[in-house]
């Protein structure tokens, strides 16, 4: 698998074709994690948290604070970071 980084998004190919992605838009340094997706034949395979987790850490390495409305990332983050996140979007 390959995971691609864009300005607002990661996205995961596999045999050619796009898979999973996760977006996170950018609001005065804020940057909201709003959606996760991963192909359903691919669900399971720790895939959606591997794309937060490294949404997570591009978001830091720009200096930014992450934020989720996206249910799976206010998950993810709270048990992972052990952090309570409001919507603000």
């Amino acid at each position: 698998m390959e995971y691609i980084t864009e300005k607002h998004r990661i996205y995961v190919i596999e045999g050619g074709e796009e898979v999973g992605e996760v977006t996170f838009p950018e609001r005065n340094g804020i940057y909201v994690i709003n959606h996760t997706y991963v192909d359903d034949r691919l669900r399971g395979q720790g895939i959606a948290s591997e794309l937060v987790r490294r949404a997570v850490k591009e978001i830091e390495g720009r200096g930014g604070r992450v934020e989720a409305t996206c249910s799976y990332a206010q998950l993810w983050l709270a048990k992972n970071r052990g952090c309570e996140l409001t919507n603000h979007f």
